[in-house]
């Protein structure tokens, strides 16, 4: 239980990742606000931490508007009186498509949802974070720090990099507030993120490229899990991890450094 007592504040805690590091942290003790979009997600998801006999609540928000991200967190130290935990790792893949085929406003929503998304919740957090110091752990990726060769996805992947750029500088600012700031980023992970990407017309625009067989090496092409990103999570919110700022970390069974 080396979370008793903490508070954690996990987005897209519906599904996927944030669903397991949300179970997973409240088996360690946290108290979970489980933020995201779809109600009877979240309901589900703070109904197994309550069956499990942890404390948790919902919160319905959209990470990339400020006043229901305010509201959040508002009710977040109305319900607890503090933050010690964010885990900001709402996000979305949006449209992978050719450069002049991608809408102006298509690559507005995947930067507003993932780079506003993670500045909006890092920062209305930050004031209760700096009362008693605490761990901030982003969700980014191998697409935009490793691998550049998913063609079409270049919204995604700047956005993805900009989040690597955003902790690094976060952690600097917030190193003599006891705040720890690093980013997880995961590579094929057994989530429902794809079933929400929309691609157009990629074929004519990507490198044939033929790899091993199996593109996973650790795992001959098996993806990973959001278990096994939860484990990562715990780790970085726990003090065992205490001495660890400013760094990405990548999990991916060693998929990024063959096909990057």
């Amino acid at each position: 239980m080396q979370l008793t007592g903490k508070i954690a504040l996990i987005t897209g805690a519906g599904s996927g990742i944030g669903k397991a590091a949300a179970q997973l942290l409240a088996k360690a003790g946290a108290k979970i606000a489980a933020l995201g979009r779809t109600e009877e997600e979240l309901k589900e998801t703070v109904a197994q931490i309550q069956g499990d006999q942890g404390e948790a609540i919902p919160l319905v928000a959209d990470i990339s508007q400020p006043d229901q991200m305010q509201k959040a967190t508002q009710q977040i130290v109305d319900q607890w009186g503090r933050i010690d935990i964010v885990f900001a790792n709402a996000g979305i893949n949006g449209v992978w498509a050719p450069l002049e085929e991608l809408a102006p406003e298509e690559w507005d929503k995947t930067l507003d949802v993932n780079l506003k998304g993670t500045f909006l919740t890092v920062k209305y957090a930050v004031p209760y974070l700096k009362q008693q110091g605490g761990s901030i752990i982003i969700t980014s990726s191998v697409n935009g720090t490793r691998v550049f060769s998913n063609s079409g996805a270049t919204a995604y992947s700047c956005s993805k990099a900009a989040q690597v750029a955003f902790t690094k500088m976060v952690a600097l600012e917030l190193a003599k507030h006891r705040i720890r700031v690093n980013v997880i980023c995961p590579g094929a992970i057994e989530t429902d993120i794809n079933e929400s990407t929309e691609r157009r017309d990629l074929e004519h625009i990507q490198e044939p490229v033929e790899f091993p067989e199996g593109k996973i090496p650790l795992t001959d092409g098996k993806p990973g899990t959001s278990e096994q990103v939860a484990q990562l999570v715990l780790f970085l919110a726990s003090e065992t991890s205490s001495h660890i700022t400013g760094t990405e970390m990548w999990i991916d069974g060693g998929e990024s450094l063959l096909k990057g």
